[in-house]
């Protein structure tokens, strides 16, 4: 279980380094089905692993590759609905969270993979900053679903925060994927706090996936600043597909 734990932590810090989000996307599934954890323990895990790692990924980021406004922005506003998300988490049957999850990856993996816009409307100012104005309630909104879905799926969020800031915001992906890696780490650590009442952990394979994580994503991380825009999110969004049909033939097979 420690190795099978380890290999799928190098997966997912690969993945955070390189595009700043969906960690949490396998890491999900790969404790719930290739550790053998139950989703109950799989959540705060995964919480734990995708925080730690996105700390150490955005380490080569963060000379002018961080919003760090946009980043608390959203970080902030999802910490209070992080908490909201784990009370629902609770009256929900595993089932239905592993489709609910599943459903939320189409959608962020299919906005990827679409062309989009060179600037992202009202958001965007010519100069690459953001229009703050106009988008200030937008970021809020993002934080607070964002947040939400973290204390609800155990996700750090940022395969919605990635589309969110790109498509949303009309932030350049190397700006976006340090800024959402940020924000990982805020939301990371909001959604496992109100995880605590009902903590169920193995820290042993926690410490194994998180470690082989954090190693993956600083690697990652200095390789990503090279790797074209398109190609990033085009393959983060075929990843996420691919993801969630397994995901979902998962739980309607249980």
């Amino acid at each position: 279980m420690i190795l099978t734990a380890a290999a799928f932590g190098l997966i997912v810090g690969g993945l955070l380094g390189l595009v700043g989000g969906g960690g949490s996307i396998l890491a999900v599934p790969a404790l719930v089905y290739g550790v053998g954890l139950p989703l109950a323990a799989a959540i705060p895990t995964s919480l734990v692993v995708v925080g730690a790692s996105s700390a150490v990924a955005v380490l080569p980021r963060l000379r002018g590759g961080v919003n760090w406004r946009l980043a608390l922005i959203i970080g902030a506003a999802g910490t209070a609905t992080a908490y909201l998300g784990a009370y629902v988490n609770r009256l929900l049957d595993p089932k239905v969270l592993l489709l609910a999850f599943a459903a939320i990856m189409v959608f962020a993996g299919i906005r990827m993979m679409l062309p989009s816009k060179a600037s992202g409307g009202s958001c965007a100012l010519p100069g690459g900053g953001v229009h703050w104005r106009s988008c200030l309630p937008k970021a809020i909104a993002t934080g607070a679903v964002v947040g939400f879905l973290t204390g609800l799926l155990g996700v750090g969020g940022g395969f919605l925060i990635v589309p969110a800031l790109t498509l949303v915001l009309g932030l350049p992906m190397a700006v976006t994927v340090g800024t959402s890696l940020v924000i990982i780490v805020i939301n990371s650590m909001a959604g496992f706090a109100a995880h605590l009442g009902d903590l169920q952990i193995d820290w042993a394979v926690t410490a194994a996936f998180a470690g082989a994580a954090m190693v993956a994503s600083l690697i990652a991380g200095r390789l990503g600043t090279k790797i074209p825009d398109k190609v990033l999110k085009r393959g983060f969004g075929v990843l996420v597909l691919l993801v969630a049909a397994y995901v979902t033939v998962q739980a309607l097979l249980s």
